[in-house]
């Protein structure tokens, strides 16, 4: 399809997709699916692909991660901001690395771990403040350690595309 097709493709649904798409961490499945469905219609309707096609191999063509890897995605580098400190501090605030927690876990900080707080809700699992510790604390040792973050991005990326 033409560049212009992408150009506009990109500039009304990817950027709705990712508007705020970390407000999604936690959401049933069916509201995620729906939200899935129109990020599968912009691929084929980009790609000229059949309805009844896959969308796995599309997706990938593109370089375009399904929703929920997205929202993974944006949560993590809102989290690596927050550690670096380049986050608003409303954010950075609740971040706390183990070693600073005043636990003793000393293998745990040379790995970046954070400590995340207990929640009594599922609304409190979806904040930010435990489900951000929570993707940052998933993520392999060798992203996490990434100081630049642009390679963090790049990596970050690749990861879950692999996932």
């Amino acid at each position: 399809m033409s560049d212009a097709a992408k150009t506009i493709v990109q500039a009304f649904i990817a950027c709705r997709l990712d508007w705020c798409n970390s407000l999604l961490c936690g959401v049933l499945e069916n509201l995620l699916r729906k939200v899935q469905s129109v990020q599968n219609a912009a691929a084929r309707l980009l790609t000229n692909t059949r309805r009844r096609d896959h969308i796995t191999p599309v997706l990938r063509q593109l370089h375009w991660l399904p929703v929920q890897r997205r929202v993974e995605f944006k949560i993590a580098c809102l989290a690596h901001q927050s550690i670096t400190s380049t986050a608003p501090t409303y954010l950075s605030a609740n971040i706390q690395l183990v070693s600073e927690h005043g636990r003793l876990h000393l293998r745990l900080s040379f790995y970046r771990t954070l400590a995340v707080p207990r929640t009594r809700t599922t609304v409190g699992d979806r904040s930010f403040a435990v489900a951000g510790l929570r993707v940052w604390n998933s993520l392999p040792t060798t992203i996490r350690q990434i100081a630049s973050y642009g390679q963090y991005r790049q990596r970050l990326k690749t990861h879950l595309f692999r996932a």
